[in-house]
């Protein structure tokens, strides 16, 4: 008996899949921040270099060695992980030393991605776990800032970027030297001095390399929302929240002898807000996917923000935000998922 000619092949979900390909929308992100990198060079030079150059590569290299421990195929050409490492460095202090940029980005890696199973199947954002482990094991080094735009940055390194491990640097090795400063929201929360809005969102400032202008941030996000790449509507609420939340607070103490008050502006402007709003919050793998799920997540880290800013002993709250909204991801997408047509839902008891 002959075999027909068109049998029929069955397959499982999904049958429909989208034309972009996870390299390159990746490549595409990591386009999008390179106005970014380039700010965070002008403000602070080679460090800032050498910092997003060490992220990268031992992101990658840490991909690499869980691939072949694994025994899975090499995924390092989909630009996942040299992604990690970028979003990792502009999370940090520009004069943070090397060897600890080095080990956050293999905890990030190894910790935040491959132990889960790999790309599709982490939790969380894997930079900001990076970014969590060094906030734990070095709190120092990442709450001490330097100064941009000093005249010799683009010919020596700051004093602290070349530190051998648990040693204290030598000022007088390296030319590069600034005064430390506080960030503009630390300065507003235990000095009670606040930053020029102009400067904020210029990126004029004293912060990470990814606070270094809110306004290009917000020219990639556009950019990689028009090509499809990135669900406008979780920014959207993340931002709308907090100017909500902080103008409210701002208009209803204005007349209260708490000064100076935050204003939303200000609130928008500082710290990483639009960088985790834009790049991290929007992480697809992370983020939930339903319609009224992504705004119940955005409202939630928005509202966070506000809530660490203000009552918490943390100047700045978008890390641990997002990490929760991530955890609360699945549970999101449970709730909102939306009913299949001529079903009825059915609640199950236990005992």
């Amino acid at each position: 008996m002959s075999m027909p000619q068109n049998p029929l092949i069955i397959r499982t979900s999904p049958h429909l899949k989208g034309t972009q390909q996870t390299d390159r929308i990746m490549l595409h992100v990591v386009l999008s921040l390179l106005p970014v990198c380039a700010a965070a060079v002008y403000f602070f030079g080679l460090s800032a270099i050498a910092l997003m150059l060490t992220c990268v590569v031992f992101s990658v290299a840490t991909e690499y060695v869980a691939n072949r421990l694994a025994q899975k195929p090499p995924s390092i050409n989909d630009w996942s992980a040299a992604l990690t490492g970028l979003l990792l460095a502009l999370t940090l202090p520009p004069g943070l030393p090397l060897w600890m940029a080095a080990l956050g980005s293999i905890v990030a890696v190894a910790f935040g991605k491959a132990l889960f199973g790999g790309l599709g199947n982490n939790l969380f954002n894997p930079a900001l776990v990076g970014r969590a482990f060094l906030q734990a094991a070095f709190p120092v080094a990442l709450t001490t800032w330097v100064q941009g735009g000093i005249a010799n940055r683009f010919v020596n390194f700051y004093a602290t970027t070349l530190t051998l491990p648990f040693t204290i640097p030598d000022p007088g090795m390296l030319a590069a030297e600034a005064l430390s400063g506080a960030t503009p929201l630390s300065a507003l929360k235990f000095d009670h001095t606040t930053t020029a809005s102009l400067n904020l969102f210029l990126g004029n400032i004293n912060g990470s390399l990814g606070e270094t202008s809110a306004v290009l941030i917000l020219l990639g996000g556009v950019y990689l929302a028009l090509r499809r790449m990135l669900d406008w509507r979780i920014p959207a609420a993340i931002i709308s929240t907090v100017a909500l939340l902080s103008g409210m607070y701002y208009f209803w103490n204005a007349d209260g002898t708490m000064h100076p008050l935050p204003t939303p502006q200000f609130m928008l402007g500082a710290g990483g807000l639009f960088l985790g709003a834009v790049y991290m919050a929007t992480d697809m793998v992370t983020s939930p996917i339903t319609p009224m799920g992504v705004w119940i997540y955005g409202f939630l880290i928005g509202t966070l923000v506000v809530v660490i800013r203000i009552w918490g002993g943390l100047p700045e709250g978008v890390m641990y935000s997002i990490l929760l909204g991530n955890a609360l991801t699945p549970l999101i997408d449970r709730y909102t998922r939306t009913r299949v047509f001529g079903s009825k839902q059915i609640h199950s008891k236990t005992s």
